[in-house]
């Protein structure tokens, strides 16, 4: 997809025209040079260092206030304290962003002591260098604004046209508001930004391929992308708007009647060989190396253990839970706790009763619970399958895959789970115990459970701590699952268990948290010198990136201040980031209501004029000459479309959403906005059919040889002639009016 026009502007008759807009040989030919109004370059320079010192000048103006941790601060402070004192910590966001702070950090020698755990906590009080730390994402941020200058510069557009899309973000209070704090936000979107103006470098040497310049803006692209997913996995976004550009070039290229000539197939792919390797593979490595570094750095056990498995969990020092692992033998007391709730699994003599709320029956047998404090009631005895021989039953290991009963040693019951309805879901089974009678009895089968631990490979031992495992009823094959959600007053408002059909749930995952049968002076409490574990990069990848997109999921519950996409463009909801009851001072994010209602206002103006000259094209009306029209759709639908890639898609998201999210998407469509200003008032209003007199017209056909056609007859006025002579004063003006409502 092009970003950029591939002609040449009609000449103007005052006022600066972009200096980097192409000419073909012919169209210079044929212009004077005076009519041309190209700009010098000196023009563009000044504009860019003025609107350079004014974005760094609102950045760190007052960025030592609040002295206080702000909002989202209380996490990524936190995450680049972790990463100073090699502590290892889990986050759903890729780690680059998060790696810049904690570079920041031992730039000036911090060591990592304080916390960031809650907000409104001083930051002088506690020593914190996090005027460095704001720095980082002020300084981004502030060369985001040049950038965008630069998008619009290099894309040829005009010098009013660079100052409009340009100031709607310089002069926005939620571009201003989100990079003067210590969030990741300010290096997404300088990453993007970056990404677009490389690709447009790239793009505008698509005559010259495979030269020098040519593979630098590629590369340049390519890592530019990897800083963007990098940062946050919403940066796909922008790896979806250079690929469909990208997409459509390749496209282009393949076209037999291609003006510049055929490609033969061999030289076509080499074309996409070099954009594969680009903008594909070089991401991915770069993406994947920091990844590796935030590994490296981090090899201290830490609160991130807990997301992990255990086998990920040995590759890390001081771990508690591998260091005090002990093997559990057949007829062990044990506790077990659900690894996400951490509740216990509990039982006590109250039954279920008869009839639940919907109507339902339950079996009325004894409730099997989640209680979230240890107690007696929570001590089960590991009972095999197949009962050993008396002068034999002590001794006997268990192992991943054993087929197990639970005897549940207060009520002296045996854990069953039968084709009856847990009381929440109808879809999942019931969990109940039964006496020993009935669980050696006709019962035996229900009682029956296989052991699955997970990771393990053959018939490795059954540990505590560290042996994470799901318990399979082995008859219906349904997994031990409970919820966070309490049951009624019936139950004393414990959790739920129940059997969950859906087996390979990461949630269906417990733990064994202590063997209280085990005497003081066993030999299996005896420690030995633990090695640190080993474990390929890329299969430790693998399951971080499974835990980070099952947890980025799992973010549905609800937020005071959480908004939902439409509400973005309109501005309609913002967020709470800091308050002062003192001082009723306040720090709220919300962008400049002018600023952003104009941009989306011209988003529908565009699509407006994409349809109306649909249309036209259609009942043969020709509204746009081709140049116009091929600028029209390339270069601004180009920053429509990534308007579109940012936006769109969190229509599709389940998990919790912010005001924040738009800001790349609203960087795009202050694009539109410069490029559509440059469209609309760069254009002579002419009527596209003009009532001509007769004489005239019969005069002029006499001189041209022609018959005359009458009184009254109309005649298309070309787009061309339209744009010829026309002069920017109009363009200017309306940029002075944008300007002027965002500023004022």
């Amino acid at each position: 997809m092009s970003t950029r026009p591939k002609g040449v502007q009609a000449p103007k008759k005052s006022g600066l025209a972009s200096p980097k807009s192409e000419f073909s040989k012919d169209q210079l030919d044929g212009l004077q040079p005076q009519k041309l109004g190209v700009a010098a370059e000196w023009h563009y320079t000044i504009a860019l260092l003025i609107i350079t010192a004014i974005a760094f000048v609102t950045r760190f103006w007052g960025i030592s206030h609040p002295n206080e941790v702000v909002f989202d601060e209380v996490h990524f402070g936190k995450f680049a304290s972790y990463y100073l004192q090699r502590t290892y910590f889990f986050d759903v966001h890729p780690p680059f962003g998060k790696l810049l702070f904690a570079l920041m950090g031992w730039f000036v020698g911090y060591d990592g002591h304080f916390h960031f755990d809650n907000i409104g906590d001083s930051y002088i009080a506690n020593n914190v260098p996090y005027v460095a730390f704001r720095a980082m994402p002020a300084l981004l941020g502030a060369l985001t604004v040049p950038t965008v200058f630069l998008i619009m510069w290099e894309s040829g557009y005009t010098l009013p046209a660079a100052i409009v899309a340009s100031g709607l973000v310089l002069f926005d209070n939620a571009h201003i508001g989100q990079t003067r704090l210590i969030l990741l936000d300010a290096t997404l979107v300088f990453a993007m930004s970056v990404s677009v103006l490389c690709y447009v470098r790239f793009y505008k040497l698509r005559h010259e391929p495979f030269g020098r310049k040519w593979w630098k803006w590629l590369l340049l692209t390519g890592v530019a992308l990897s800083c963007v997913i990098s940062t946050k996995y919403v940066g796909v976004f922008t790896f979806f708007t250079i690929g469909s550009a990208v997409a459509l070039d390749l496209w282009g290229l393949l076209d037999i009647n291609r003006k510049e000539g055929a490609l033969s197939l061999p030289e076509f792919g080499k074309h996409f060989a070099a954009r594969v390797f680009g903008l594909i593979m070089v991401p991915f490595f770069f993406y994947l190396f920091w990844f590796q570094v935030h590994f490296a750095i981090l090899y201290r056990s830490g609160p991130g253990d807990d997301f992990m498995s255990p086998e990920f969990q040995e590759t890390l020092s001081d771990n508690i839970m591998t260091a005090n692992s002990v093997g559990i033998d057949y007829y062990d007391s044990i506790t077990m706790r659900h690894k996400e709730t951490k509740t216990y699994l509990h039982s006590h003599p109250d039954k279920y009763p008869l009839r639940y709320e919907d109507g339902r029956v339950s079996s009325q047998g004894q409730q099997v619970t989640g209680y979230p404090f240890n107690d007696t009631n929570n001590h089960w005895q590991v009972i095999p399958a197949e009962p050993f021989p008396d002068d034999d039953l002590l001794g006997h290991r268990v192992k991943s895959g054993d087929l197990i009963k639970l005897r549940h040693l207060v009520t002296d019951s045996y854990l069953l789970s039968h084709d009856v309805a847990s009381p929440y879901y109808p879809t999942n089974q019931e969990f109940t115990t039964v006496t020993l009678e009935e669980a050696n009895g006709k019962r035996f089968n229900d009682t029956l459970f296989e052991l699955r631990v997970e990771g393990a490979k053959g018939k490795s031992d059954f540990k505590s701590m560290s042996g994470h495992f799901k318990l399979i009823h082995f008859p219906t094959k349904v997994a031990m699952w409970t919820h966070t959600k309490p049951l009624p007053d019936w139950a004393y408002k414990q959790a739920e268990i129940n059997g969950n059909k859906n087996v390979q749930q990461p949630s269906n995952i417990w733990y064994v948290d202590d063997i209280p049968s085990i005497p003081a002076d066993s030999d299996r409490l005896k420690k030995e010198q633990r090695k640190i574990k080993q474990v390929p990069f890329l299969k430790k990848y693998f399951e971080l990136q499974r835990a980070i997109f099952f947890h980025n999921n799992a973010l549905t519950s609800s937020h005071p201040y959480a908004s939902q996409p439409i509400q973005w463009p309109f501005l309609l909801r913002g967020v709470s980031f800091w308050t002062q009851n003192d001082t009723r001072q306040q720090i709220y994010f919300l962008g400049n209501p002018i600023g952003w209602w104009i941009a989306s206002s011209l988003l529908a103006v565009f699509a407006g004029i994409v349809g109306a000259d649909q249309l036209s094209q259609r009942r043969g009306v020709d509204s746009l000459d081709e140049r116009t029209r091929s600028r029209f759709y390339n270069s601004t639908g180009f920053f429509f479309l990534a308007w579109a890639a940012h936006y769109l898609p969190f229509y599709l998201m389940g998990r919790q959403l912010f005001l924040h999210h738009y800001l790349p998407a609203h960087l795009a469509s202050a694009l539109v906005t410069g490029a559509l200003l440059e469209f609309v008032f760069n254009l002579d209003p002419v009527a596209l059919e003009q009532n001509v007199d007769s004489k005239m017209s019969a005069s002029s056909s006499n001189k041209g040889g022609m018959k005359s056609t009458g009184p009254g007859t109309k005649r298309v006025v070309p787009a061309k002639d339209r744009i010829s002579g026309n002069s920017m004063l109009a363009l200017w003006g309306a940029a002075g009016v944008v300007m002027t409502l965002v500023v004022g």
